[in-house]
């Protein structure tokens, strides 16, 4: 299952897969500010990318929670990893944690001119953040970005399960009917 549209030269998509399997420049990690990958997306990305991938990030932290890093992909398909800021110790987030993050992540690629980025709901899991909250906070910032993007032509939101893809999928039509956006 997927959905696209058109901001400019840039596409937002959003699809029913498993982040560690894309193929693009970057995967957005959901990462806690100490870097270290337990569970969840990020567990799931050291398992396929392997170790390496851990090591390099946490070699950078600690990080700011609302910042972001980069590393390689490791044994990824996607050439870097960049290690979104979006909780503390505590594996908690919240709506300023999550844009903020979010934002960071999009301003990193396009400074080291990454062009495509595949992004998970960012801190829906361990974070326990709501997923509907964090589409409309995800999409809303790929959109206001996309508008001004020079080098990121491909912003992907990859969800993991039926739920989440379903939410992703229906703010993103809301954000396109409710709103103009120069397509």
């Amino acid at each position: 299952m997927s959905a696209s549209y058109h901001i400019n030269k840039a596409i937002i998509e959003i699809v029913q897969s498993d982040i560690t399997d894309q193929q693009v420049d970057a995967v957005v990690n959901a990462a806690n500010n100490h870097l270290w990958m337990g569970g969840g997306v990020a567990g799931a990305i050291k398992r396929k990318g392997g170790v390496t991938i851990e090591q390099e990030a946490m070699k950078l932290g600690p990080a700011e929670v609302g910042t972001a890093v980069l590393t390689s992909g490791g044994n990824l398909k996607a050439k870097h990893v960049i290690h979104a800021v979006v909780m503390g110790q505590d594996l908690h987030t919240d709506e300023i944690k999550i844009r903020n993050s979010t934002k960071s992540a999009l301003q990193l690629a396009e400074q080291k001119k990454i062009s495509s980025v595949s992004f998970p709901a960012l801190g829906t899991g361990v974070g326990g953040f709501s997923i509907f909250h964090c589409a409309k906070i995800m999409i809303t910032e790929a959109i206001e970005f996309l508008i001004k993007a020079e080098n990121v032509k491909l912003i992907r939101f990859v969800l993991y399960d039926d739920e989440t893809f379903h939410a992703f999928e229906e703010e993103l039509k809301i954000q396109f009917t409710t709103k103009r956006h120069p397509g």
